[in-house]
């Protein structure tokens, strides 16, 4: 775009028939945006702003795993405030039903008809926080939503708005009151990451409010639904040659036989690994996707997919990569 140009990337950039001048150019420069504009709330935490942006591009769900107070909520928040779409938030709890998240039919006497209450489910941006402290037949609920982007109440089959993204939290050592995300949940969430403590340097300035909760505010919006769409249509266009899609495939399939895994990574993982690898080429600044893309995005992608005896599912895939013939260009 023109240098000048509003700091807010919505449709109207894109012309009359649909097309930008460069699409790619618009991806590129809003990706900077964003991640610009988490990075001034999140301080400190850059592999996670990156994976937040990678999400956002991918159309992947984002899983946010960590202890509590290093800024899980804060950064779901911003994402929400500078992605200007309807959004959504649902605080985990016991006592949370299905209903309460996908919406339930409703008898109007006056009318003599029923009518459906749609549930917080039904935003372009949920962030659900606490996920692991539903129970389990709530997390059901979020099954059908995450994958088909559509869901059932009372035999209705509603789709949700598109784009759509779930953004979850949770605390992985807390034990009182949780209960732990089954794989069929983990596996639809393409990106994992966590957020770690902040160094000493970054924490004094978290302490004089110059990041965190009191830097929410001045989040500014980069961009609005149609603009983030459009984004997201690019980068299922960056180039991805067959040797590179192979390498994806040869990474997930190497994880089923792993003498430390019970329980590899499916086919929708080797979609969604090539897909953010799409993303984090574009970020890069290229068009197209090469061996070290797809190795870039693979711990965020794969490790949280894999049930394992003993070791993490970061040291499998460190342990795969290290042996992966790379192709040659």
């Amino acid at each position: 775009m023109a240098k000048g140009s509003p700091v807010k990337l919505t449709g109207r950039d894109i012309d009359r028939d649909g097309q930008y001048d460069d699409r790619f150019a618009y991806a590129i420069e809003l990706a900077g945006r964003l991640r610009s504009a988490l990075s001034g709330v999140l301080l400190g935490a850059d592999h996670a702003v990156l994976a937040a942006v990678l999400a956002m591009l991918s159309g992947s769900h984002l899983l946010v795993e960590d202890v509590p107070g290093v800024g899980k909520t804060i950064l779901a928040k911003a994402i929400a405030m500078a992605v200007q779409a309807s959004h959504s938030r649902v605080q985990g709890h016991p006592d949370l039903l299905p209903s309460d998240i996908t919406g339930v039919s409703v008898y109007l006497p006056d009318k003599g008809s029923w009518e459906i209450r749609k549930g917080p489910l039904f935003a372009s941006i949920v962030l659900f926080d606490e996920l692991n402290r539903t129970p389990p037949r709530t997390q059901a609920a979020l099954l059908e939503a995450m994958a088909e982007r559509q869901v059932t109440i009372d035999g209705d089959s509603l789709p949700l708005p598109s784009p759509h993204i779930v953004i979850a939290t949770q605390n992985p050592l807390s034990e009182l009151g949780t209960f732990p995300l089954v794989e069929s949940q983990l596996d639809r969430f393409g990106v994992c990451t966590t957020i770690g403590y902040p160094d000493e340097a970054t924490e004094v300035d978290i302490s004089l409010f110059h990041g965190g909760e009191s830097a929410l505010p001045d989040v500014k919006p980069v961009c609005d639904g149609n603009g983030w769409s459009y984004a997201q249509d690019a980068v299922r266009a960056v180039t991805v040659v067959e040797k590179v899609a192979e390498m994806a495939v040869r990474l997930c399939r190497a994880t089923r036989t792993h003498r430390h895994v019970m329980l590899g990574a499916s086919p929708r993982a080797a979609i969604t690994l090539t897909r953010v690898a799409q993303a984090y080429a574009l970020v890069s600044g290229r068009t197209y996707v090469i061996p070290d893309d797809v190795k870039a995005v693979a711990y965020g992608v794969l490790r949280h997919r894999l049930l394992t005896d003993g070791v993490s599912g970061r040291e499998v895939v460190g342990d795969l990569l290290a042996n992966m013939a790379v192709p040659r260009p």
